[in-house]
């Protein structure tokens, strides 16, 4: 699939420098620059995401800015960065690309970032901003085949257009930082098409480190879906998609997950383990 962005005065997008401090890998995710300042449009907008074959969620939201290439929008969960998503708005005519008489604008829109917004209040439910780039009408093939996939534009061709193409993200083999073997008591909570809490269950992680941890479950989950993660202590709460699903020798499976929106807050978890289980602090 290839779309198009016309030549037109660059604006900047948020810097690396500034955004590294969220926890993800923001110069990955921000190697562009925004053809077109957006306009702020409040505008209401239904947003769905298929995180697995057997699994998607809708959300009604409202825009935070829109231009003929892309919006920001917020959810009550996050959203993988490179995921395809299905927007419907009633966006006005000279904002669209196809369907200008159609009383809804029905696109699909590549995920570019999304980032945790602060809360005023501890039990203020979480809220995410989400950016999106336009990619067309329909989404490639792949994704039907697959809904799991995570993509990223390739830039093809450089004139007075720009053409991009999706293509599969690429992941680095190694791990950005090593997992140690720390057991956290943690609660695992999927969540339903509201966004709510659905099937929960306690358990221990056997690796973690702040970017991912790995845990038996038995909960039914999918690589790809999204579920929140609790610790019974301290308060910590961070969601984590599932990249990896594996059942071990003693018929129980692993998941692998990696959090989304913050890092898990290890430091102060290392020294009381260090002291209590020194054989236990090692990279796993």
């Amino acid at each position: 699939m290839i779309f198009r962005y016309t030549s037109i005065a660059r604006s900047l997008a948020p810097t690396s420098q500034i955004l590294s401090t969220r926890g993800f890998p923001w110069k990955r995710q921000f190697n562009f620059t925004r053809r077109r300042s957006r306009l702020p449009l409040r505008l209401p907008i239904q947003v769905a995401c298929r995180e697995t074959a057997e699994y998607h969620w809708t959300e009604s939201s409202r825009l935070i800015d829109v231009n003929h290439f892309g919006a920001g929008f917020t959810v009550n969960r996050p959203i993988d960065v490179g995921r395809l998503v299905q927007l419907e708005v009633p966006l006005p005519y000279q904002l669209r690309c196809f369907d200008y008489s159609e009383p809804m604008y029905t696109v699909w829109g590549l995920v570019r970032h999304a980032a945790a917004i602060a809360k005023v209040h501890p039990d203020e439910p979480a809220q995410f901003r989400v950016g999106v780039g336009f990619i067309g009408k329909h989404p490639p093939l792949s994704y039907e085949q697959d809904p799991t996939i995570r993509y990223e534009p390739l830039l093809v061709n450089i004139g007075s257009t720009s053409l991009w193409r999706l293509v599969r993200r690429q992941f680095e083999k190694q791990r950005r930082e090593p997992r140690l073997v720390i057991p956290l008591e943690i609660l695992v909570e999927t969540l339903d098409g509201n966004g709510q809490p659905g099937e929960r269950e306690f358990t221990v992680t056997e690796t973690i480190s702040s970017l991912g941890t790995c845990i038996p479950t038995s909960l039914d989950v999918e690589v790809g879906r999204v579920v929140k993660l609790s610790s019974t202590t301290d308060g910590v709460s961070i969601f984590a998609a599932i990249r990896s699903r594996e059942v071990a020798a003693d018929g129980i499976p692993r998941v692998g997950l990696e959090f989304l929106g913050n890092r898990w807050p290890l430091n102060r978890e290392v020294q009381p383990v260090l002291k209590a289980h020194p054989q236990n602090f090692s990279a796993g």
